[in-house]
């Protein structure tokens, strides 16, 4: 069973953005002539790092909800110039939209467990096509 990670998506307003921005920084590697990779840099290096990397995704939280995930293909501790430890999450660049699940503010990232994440639109059948917000509101009506 995967393990995954969910951190806050500081900056974005939108998954629309959060793409726009992926895009312009894997742009910008490739006109650096770097590997195109998607990296996130983090303060801290997961303890449970082969577990993440056995099926895990980045789920991102944008304005209190998650919303869609990244999955994780590598995890590398890295020392920055300023001899501070880091780490470079590497992830897929696709977004997957996910089912809208709220989230309270928190700091850095928390695990999240196979249960407790959000399924995939794709796999909600008839959410599949509709705006996340959208989703969300007919889920707490009752509707699908």
């Amino acid at each position: 069973m995967a393990l995954h990670l969910v951190k806050l998506c500081v900056g974005a307003e939108s998954v629309a953005d959060l793409a726009d921005w992926i895009e312009r920084r894997l742009a910008e590697r490739r006109r650096q002539k770097l590997p195109a990779e998607h990296i996130h840099v983090t303060r801290m290096v997961p303890k449970r790092a082969e577990e993440l990397l056995d099926g895990g995704s980045l789920y991102w939280v944008i304005h209190g909800v998650v919303q869609v995930r990244q999955r994780l293909v590598a995890v590398r501790p890295v020392i920055d110039r300023a001899g501070t430890r880091r780490c470079h999450l590497v992830l897929d660049p696709e977004l997957v939209a996910t089912a809208p699940q709220p989230r309270a503010p928190f700091q850095g990232w928390r695990y999240l467990k196979e249960a407790d994440a959000p399924h995939d639109l794709a796999a909600l059948g008839a959410a599949a096509g509709l705006p996340p917000h959208l989703a969300q509101e007919l889920r707490t009506l009752g509707l699908l």
